[in-house]
C-alpha cells in the first residue's frame, strides 16, 4: 500500500468514526447539528470551546452527552460570583495519620478531569476565571508552588448566557483567545421543538453508547496535523488574520471603520487546523479554500473587538467579520 492509499484510508476511518460520534449524540441532542460539529471538531483538534445561547438550549446536556459518547471523565462546575480559585483547581489540607500525626496533602478540585464543563463561566469573579489560564493553555495545575499534570486529552467547555448581564463577569480577552471556537446556540424550529416535546413528555430514554475513547482521540489529533496545506491557502489564512487588524496594511474596510482590535496568530492556528478536519470529513487529504470559510466564524467572532462605532450602530461581530470574508480575495497571483 502506498502512501497516498494510506492516507485516504485513514481519513475514511476518520469520517466514520466521527460521524459514528456524531449520530450517537444525535440520539439525544435534537438539531444544532452544526454546534455539535463545532464542538467536535474543537476535541479533534485539541482545543477548548465556548457555547453562547440562552438558558434550555440544550448547551449542559450536550457537552455531558459527547462526554459519555467519548468515555472521558466528566466533571460540571457551576460558576456563581462566590466561586474560589480552590474550590476548582484544589487545595492543601491537613489530614492525620493514623499515628496521629498531622501533613498537608493536595485534595484535587474537579478540574482534574478530562471534559470539564465550566457553566456559566461569566458569573464567576475573574479571578476565579482565570485560574482557568494555565490549566486551558498547558494542561497543568499549579498549586503551593507544585505542578500536576491534567490526564490527556483534556477540554474544557465553557458555557454563557448572553442575555442577563447584571452580576456577570465579561471573560478576559487572554482567556477568550484561548477557546478555539465561540458557538452561538440558537433557538430550535418547528420540527424541532416537536421532536423535543415528543422526547421529553412520552418516557424517551436513550442510553449513550461509548463510541471513542481518549487514545483514539489522541490517535486523530496526530492525524489532522498531517494534512497538507498548499502554500496559496496558508496565505489566504494569514491574510484573513491581517484583514482583522485595524489600520494595518492589508486591513479591510469594515476593519478601519468597526473594529478597535483584531485577532492573535491563534486565530490563524486554529483555522488552519479547523479546515484541516474539514478536509478530512469531506474525503480529502488536502485543505481547499471552502474548509477555510467554513470555519472562519466560530474560529474568529471571539478575537476580534468591536469600537464604539459599531456598537452604536448596532453593527455585530459576525457582520463585519462576514464583510471581511467576502472582501479578501483567495488568491493573490
Amino acid at each position: 500500500m502506498n502512501q497516498t492509499e494510506n492516507f485516504n484510508q485513514q481519513a475514511e476511518e476518520f469520517r466514520r468514526r466521527y460521524n459514528d460520534v456524531k449520530q450517537e449524540i444525535g440520539k439525544v441532542i435534537v438539531g444544532h447539528d452544526e454546534i455539535v460539529h463545532g464542538v467536535l471538531t474543537s476535541m479533534m483538534i485539541g482545543g477548548h470551546c465556548l457555547l453562547e445561547g440562552a438558558p434550555g438550549l440544550g448547551k449542559t446536556l450536550l457537552v455531558k452527552t459527547l462526554a459519555e459518547a467519548l468515555n472521558l471523565d466528566f466533571n460540571r462546575i457551576q460558576f456563581t460570583p462566590d466561586l474560589m480559585p480552590a474550590d476548582i483547581l484544589g487545595t492543601n489540607m491537613i489530614v492525620e495519620s493514623p499515628d496521629g500525626r498531622r501533613s498537608f496533602e493536595f485534595q484535587k478540585g474537579p478540574l482534574f478531569t478530562q471534559i470539564c464543563l465550566a457553566d456559566e463561566i461569566n458569573r464567576a469573579t475573574p479571578k476565579t476565571q482565570s485560574a482557568l489560564l494555565e490549566t486551558m493553555q498547558e494542561g497543568t495545575v499549579t498549586v503551593g508552588g507544585k505542578r500536576f499534570e491534567l490526564k490527556k486529552p483534556f477540554f474544557v467547555m465553557a458555557t454563557q448566557n448572553p442575555i442577563e448581564q447584571e452580576g456577570t463577569y465579561p471573560l478576559p480577552e487572554a482567556q477568550l483567545d484561548r477557546f478555539l471556537f465561540k458557538l452561538v446556540v440558537e433557538y430550535s424550529g418547528r420540527e424541532e421543538l416537536a421532536t423535543i416535546i415528543d422526547r421529553t413528555t412520552k418516557g424517551y430514554k436513550v442510553d449513550t453508547q461509548q463510541i471513542m475513547d481518549g487514545e483514539e482521540i489522541l490517535k486523530w489529533q496526530r492525524l489532522i496535523r498531517e494534512v497538507i496545506m498548499a502554500d496559496h491557502l496558508r496565505d489566504y489564512i494569514v491574510r484573513l488574520i491581517l484583514a482583522t487588524h485595524p489600520g494595518g496594511p492589508m486591513a479591510a474596510e469594515a476593519t478601519n471603520k468597526y473594529l478597535r482590535w483584531g485577532s492573535s496568530p491563534r486565530g490563524a492556528q486554529t483555522m488552519a487546523l479547523a479546515a484541516k478536519v474539514r478536509a478530512l470529513l469531506d474525503g480529502r487529504f488536502n485543505v481547499s479554500f471552502e474548509d477555510v470559510r467554513r470555519v472562519f466564524l466560530p474560529a474568529m467572532r471571539h478575537r476580534v473587538i468591536l469600537n464604539f462605532e459599531a456598537l452604536a450602530e448596532g453593527i455585530s461581530t459576525d457582520q463585519v467579520l462576514v464583510e471581511i470574508l467576502d472582501t479578501t480575495a483567495q488568491r493573490t497571483d
